[in-house]
């Protein structure tokens, strides 16, 4: 009998150890079992709450090729974590005349075994949805205390050991004069000139650009707000940059967002982003055209 192995992991928390003991009983089942394995299919940091999955896909499009007869799994949770997925692709391998087994979930062939095959995947799934609830509802309890939930973090924090935001010494006083250097009316691009002499990098080490300087200037976590999905809990992380100060330099960006041709405008006009209208507080810009005989012309 011929078979394959599929393997998987979901999380950070699982990594190749766990891929070489799947694969270890598997491959114990198999030479016990007089069955020889042509292939192994693993997806490394993939839920099986979708299907998704690049190695999944490509067990399930081999298998049509009925190379194999089964395929063993070191629990059916590696599988699928989903009952309609786990009923869909149990069935697509049966009618490629594929059988699907666990190497630890042992179970009768007979009208018992598909009760418990059924009740396995049932729980699976609800495991998996109760993982996720009590994920979500501790990162909730995180966010409220101000503790860090992963992710990037912006420029001019560290995180202490108790997980706390924390500000950094070093580059949070760069970024508070970034919020200052725009609302005196430097552009995004002298901010981005000087952030890069002062030696500013991003988290992952890159090189601030106006992208980056654009996100930075319009994260409200610099003002010590904390934000996690839909709920917002105010002075929960030390701020950076005073309320008021973060407040105008967003009534800025929405100005000169507005304003018309200002990114052109830039390079030909020295008053650009110093010059205003005083009833509307709006940049004001020039513009500028091109005769039929190439020259151009500015207003």
């Amino acid at each position: 009998m011929n078979g394959v192995i599929y393997a998987r992991y979901s999380s950070d928390n699982q990594r190749e150890e766990s891929i070489e003991g799947q694969l270890r009983e598997c491959m114990a089942f198999a030479e016990k079992n007089d069955i020889t394995i042509l292939n192994t299919y693993i997806d490394r940091a993939f839920s099986a709450k979708t299907d998704n999955r690049p190695e999944f896909q490509h067990m399930i499009s081999d298998s049509k090729k009925k190379m194999f007869d089964v395929v063993l799994v070191w629990k059916y949770d590696r599988f699928a974590r989903n009952r309609l997925d786990s009923l869909m692709y149990k069935q697509l391998l049966q009618r490629n005349n594929i059988k699907l087994v666990s190497v630890t979930e042992p179970i009768m062939n007979s009208s018992v075994g598909i009760i418990v095959e059924s009740m396995i995947d049932s729980y699976n799934e609800y495991y998996s949805a109760e993982l996720a609830e009590k994920v979500t509802r501790g990162m909730t309890e995180n966010a409220l205390k101000g503790k860090y939930n992963g992710g990037t973090l912006p420029i001019g924090y560290i995180i202490d050991e108790d997980k706390f935001f924390q500000i950094d010494p070093l580059t949070a006083p760069i970024v508070l004069e970034a919020f200052q250097k725009y609302d005196e009316g430097m552009t995004m691009k002298e901010i981005v000139d000087y952030l890069k002499l002062k030696g500013l990098r991003t988290k992952r080490n890159g090189m601030i650009s106006i992208n980056s300087l654009n996100r930075m200037l319009h994260n409200r976590r610099y003002i010590g707000e904390y934000k996690f999905q839909d709920i917002v809990t105010p002075d929960v992380i030390p701020a950076i940059v005073p309320k008021d100060l973060f407040d105008r330099v967003q009534e800025k960006l929405a100005k000169n967002k507005k304003a018309p041709a200002r990114k052109k405008a830039e390079d030909e006009y020295l008053l650009t982003t110093k010059l205003y209208c005083g009833k509307f507080g709006y940049y004001m810009v020039g513009e500028s055209g091109t005769s039929q005989q190439k020259k151009i012309f500015h207003r």
